[in-house]
């Protein structure tokens, strides 16, 4: 199957059959490397209720290399960064991770789990990291405070 077979044939799965509490589209038609996520903060976690746009990036070598997925809404969060970049560090898109048989759709849902439970041992913001670690209450209002000023409407 080609690169771009397979990618048409995930966008059609987590378009047409979405994990909850995100939707996809292309974020330029005539491009299917570029996609464009909505993610809703999990219930339960600091992030509820709002909602995170998010860009996934196939590169022309998919599925032998892994997409990049930034955070286009800025979150308090050890694992993305702060900066307008929005790089986020999970396990399942790193280089030597990665495997071809994973599927976008495993991203999409890795993405969430890492909002429910930061990886502050693999952080990429120090500084939430340690909040997280020794002053969870600190580290939750902090990224309640965010998510309300960044990703609830305005």
């Amino acid at each position: 199957m080609s690169s771009g077979k397979r990618i048409a044939k995930e966008l059609g799965e987590v378009t047409e059959n979405p994990p909850a509490g995100i939707k996809v589209s292309l974020a330029d038609e005539a491009n299917i490397h570029t996609w464009n996520i909505i993610m809703d903060g999990p219930e339960g976690s600091p992030y509820a209720g709002g909602k995170f746009h998010l860009l996934l990036t196939l590169p022309h070598e998919y599925p032998f290399k892994p997409p990049k997925l930034s955070f286009k809404t800025r979150i308090w969060h050890p694992n993305v960064t702060f900066d307008e970049h929005g790089s986020m560090c999970i396990g399942i898109l790193k280089a030597d991770a990665w495997k071809p048989s994973s599927k976008i759709m495993s991203v999409l849902t890795a993405t969430q789990q890492l909002m429910m439970e930061p990886v502050p041992d693999d952080a990429v913001e120090q500084s939430a990291a340690q909040k997280f670690k020794e002053d969870r209450k600190t580290f939750d209002k902090e990224a309640r405070e965010w998510t309300k000023k960044y990703a609830m409407g305005k």
